[in-house]
């Protein structure tokens, strides 16, 4: 079993441990839960985007930065007051706070979003039946029906397809 850390502040065991990547070093914290709460890393309600940004020990630098938005006139104080930002376009005007911030917690800086596996095979026979009806139209249209039978005969395959995946509950 792993040893019990000691508190970097003091001898209790820690129960708070910090890891963050400061200028590519990574620096480890371990705090108990009285120090924790002296430095302000721990509130009931957990962590917020604003609480990451506003402390200066993960931001350096923060406090010299004053945003304005240019649309609605949001300001770093008011971001750090509220955890919310004004407007959709604060989120451009305050970016080279956030984005820091989210390199930092996330792979990247935009979200991408995650698809089942499943519903990923589904979505993928979906569009293929879409281009398939569409070449299947476009085929009728140019009066090449030999390729229309083609396309309808895939069509119907792939139906079938599905029809079996839904049955068994894949």
């Amino acid at each position: 079993m792993a040893k019990n850390l000691k508190c970097s502040l003091c001898d209790k065991e820690a129960t708070v441990h910090l890891t963050q990547i400061v200028n590519n070093k990574i620096h480890k914290v371990d705090l108990c839960e009285s120090c924790a709460q002296k430095k302000g890393v721990t509130n009931p309600e957990g962590f917020s985007l604003a609480d990451l940004l506003t402390q200066s020990v993960m931001t350096p630098g923060l406090k010299d930065n004053h945003i304005i938005c240019p649309n609605c006139g949001f300001e770093t104080d008011d971001f750090r007051r509220t955890g919310r930002l004004g407007c959709a376009q604060c989120y451009t005007a305050f970016s080279p706070l956030i984005k820091p911030v989210l390199k930092d917690m996330h792979t990247g800086e935009e979200h991408i979003g995650k698809i089942p596996e499943v519903a990923s095979s589904r979505l993928s026979s979906k569009q293929e039946l879409i281009q398939l009806n569409s070449a299947l139209s476009q085929a009728v249209a140019d009066e090449a029906y030999e390729d229309a039978a083609k396309y309808r005969d895939q069509i119907k395959a792939l139906e079938e397809s599905r029809c079996n995946e839904a049955k068994l509950g894949t």
